[in-house]
């Protein structure tokens, strides 16, 4: 049985949650998000608290129970403090710049590399550093595992894209001759 599922999400200041059948809705301000539940799962809304209780008891019914907790807990968490992912650029020559709703990325390919900002998403830069911020979790991650496969770092320098927090095992060289 879930243990994720059990616990009720509890909705910030500020945020006005409704049920419209099968769909949940969470609004701030003018940002409204949606999670869909297809029916599986049963939805109550007691002033602060959002309570999600399973329509069967086979083991599907528990992991969609659990599985739409945790998604709109995101969206709660997302509306109220929003998601960050920050890459570290490593590398001689290799430089990213912001222009409007673009990333310009100089990896050492003999071509720029433009990446399209997506919607709703704020990418910053500072010296090598870039910082992706957004409300939505699932985009915010997406878009730096692909802004990261670019330029994987590599083991030898540990030239590439990588996440701040990521720890890069580097390997030894040629060793030398006898």
């Amino acid at each position: 049985m879930s243990r994720v599922g059990k616990r009720p999400v509890t909705v910030a200041n500020g945020i006005e949650v409704s049920v419209d059948g099968t769909v949940v809705v969470a609004k701030k301000g003018n940002l409204e998000k949606r999670l869909e539940t297809h029916g599986r799962v049963s939805i109550s809304v007691d002033g602060a608290e959002v309570t999600f209780t399973r329509n069967g008891e086979d083991k599907e019914s528990s992991a969609y129970w659990g599985t739409y907790r945790a998604l709109f807990n995101n969206i709660i968490i997302g509306l109220d403090k929003g998601f960050e992912k920050s890459l570290e650029i490593n590398g001689v020559g290799y430089r990213a710049s912001v222009s409007g709703k673009v990333l310009n990325l100089q990896l050492g390919h003999s071509h720029d590399i433009n990446f399209d900002i997506p919607e709703g998403l704020d990418v910053t830069v500072v010296k090598n550093i870039i910082t992706i911020k957004g409300s939505d979790k699932q985009v915010v991650g997406q878009a730096a595992a692909e802004i990261r496969d670019f330029r994987p770092p590599e083991p030898y320098k540990g030239k590439g894209v990588k996440y701040t927090d990521e720890v890069i095992i580097r390997k030894a060289g040629k060793a030398a001759g006898k």
